[in-house]
C-alpha cells in the first residue's frame, strides 16, 4: 500500500513505521537529485510556513528556509525574542493563532511536551526541529548519508555513538536504528546513557527488525565492527557552562581519535551532527583550551578533517530530508 503522510505531524520517529521512514528517505534522495540538476520542484507554491526557534541554529534554520523556498513556499522566521509563546501567550493559544495563518509550523527548542502541545492545538502539520529529548530531522539526514555510503540496505550495519549517549541525538539514533534494522551501540559512561524505558522500548522494536541495542563503557567493544562512529558535543545548547569541567573528565575517554577509527570496520565513516569542537577556531574552543588545556574535544581534528569524515554530507542532507518531510506532510 502506498505511503501517505499528508497532514501528519513529524515529532519523533517512534511515531513512524519503518516503511514510512524509508519512504521519506527515498523521497529525500529524489528531491536531492532534482536539486543537483537544478530541476524545479515548487510543488507547494503559495503555502506559508513559520519557524519557531527558542534555540538558535545554523543548519536547522537554513535547511528549513532553503527547502521551503525550493518548494515554492513563503517562510517566516521567529527568533527567541520575536514570539510571546509561553510568556504572554500560552503555547496552546499560540498554536491556534499560527494554525490559522500558516500551513505548517516548525519548532526548535526545549521539552518535547512543547512541540506536542503545538501539534495538539495547531490544526496543521508541526515539525520537530529539535527538542531536549529528540532530533528526528537530523536522523533522516544521518541515514540518508549512510545510504549514500553503504547502499539502501543497512541491515547488519553497526552504528556506535561515542560520549553522551543520553542526549537527544543519542536517543534518536537509537530509535532510527531500531526501526531500520541497524545495530546500535551507545558507548559512554553509565550515567550518560539513554533512559532505561526508552532503551527497552527500542530493544523491542529492534527485535522486530532483526537488530540489536548495546550499551557499553568499553571503547574497544563499541568501535569493533562499527560502520559508523558518531559523536556530538559534550555540553549541549541550553546546558550551563559549569558542566564543562565535569563533562571533560567524564567523556575524554570517549573522544573519537584515529585510534578509535582504526578499531572500527575497514570501511567505517565518521559522523557528527555539528557544530563540533575539533580545534580552537571558536570562542568556546579557545576558552576551553585556556581553562583546561584541551585543543580538541569530542573528536580530533585529524578525524574530523580526514578522508573518513562525512560531516558535511550530513549537514547538506538536512536540507534534502527536511524538504521531504515538509512535502510529504503538506502535499
Amino acid at each position: 500500500m502506498a505511503v501517505n503522510l499528508s497532514g501528519r505531524n513529524f515529532l519523533k520517529l517512534l511515531d513512524f513505521t519503518p516503511e514510512e521512514i524509508r519512504y521519506l528517505l527515498d523521497l529525500s534522495a529524489d528531491l536531492k537529485a532534482k536539486k543537483r540538476v537544478h530541476e524545479p520542484h515548487r510543488y507547494l507554491e503559495g503555502k506559508n510556513i513559520v519557524l519557531l526557534f527558542e534555540k538558535t541554529s545554523t543548519r536547522t534554520r537554513c535547511s528549513f528556509e532553503v527547502a521551503g523556498h525550493d518548494l515554492g513556499m513563503n517562510v517566516t522566521y521567529l527568533d527567541p525574542g520575536s514570539s510571546q509563546m509561553g510568556k504572554k501567550e500560552s503555547i496552546e493559544d499560540t498554536a491556534r493563532v499560527l494554525g490559522r495563518m500558516f500551513d505548517g509550523i516548525e519548532y526548535r527548542g526545549y521539552a518535547q511536551s512543547i512541540v506536542q502541545t503545538l501539534a495538539d492545538y495547531a490544526g496543521v502539520p508541526v515539525w520537530n526541529g529539535l527538542t531536549t529529548e529528540f532530533h528526528p530531522t537530523q536522523m533522516l539526514a544521518d541515514v540518508l548519508t549512510m545510504r549514500e555510503e553503504f547502499g539502501n540496505d543497512l541491515s547488519g550495519r553497526k552504528l556506535t555513538f561515542m560520549g553522551d549517549a543520553g542526549n537527544n541525538v543519542g536517543n534518536s539514533l537509537m530509535v532510527v536504528c531500531a526501526k531500520l534494522g541497524i545495530d546500535f551501540c551507545a558507548c559512554g559512561p553509565e550515567k550518560q546513557m539513554p533512559a532505561p524505558e526508552l532503551v527497552e522500548q527500542c530493544r523491542a522494536i529492534a527485535a522486530e527488525n532483526g537488530s540489536t541495542i548495546t550499551l557499553t563503557e568499553d571503547v574497544d567493544e563499541g568501535a569493533r565492527n562499527a560502520s559508523v562512529i558518531y559523536t556530538d558535543i559534550w555540553v549541549s545548547m541550553g546546558e550551563p557552562d559549569s558542566l564543562w569541567a565535569e563533562r571533560i573528565k567524564l567523556l575524554k575517554p570517549y573522544q573519537v581519535t584515529g585510534d578509535v577509527m582504526a578499531k572500527a570496520a575497514p570501511d567505517a565513516i565518521f559522523m557528527h551532527c555539528l557544530p563540533s569542537f575539533h580545534d580552537r577556531h571558536t570562542t568556546i574552543g579557545e576558552d576551553i583550551y585556556e581553562k583546561f588545556g584541551l585543543a580538541e574535544m569530542e573528536v580530533t581534528n585529524e578525524v574530523f578533517e580526514g578522508p573518513r569524515s562525512r560531516v558535511f554530507d550530513e549537514a547538506e542532507n538536512r536540507m534534502h530530508t527536511i524538504k521531504a518531510v515538509m512535502y510529504a506532510t503538506l502535499k
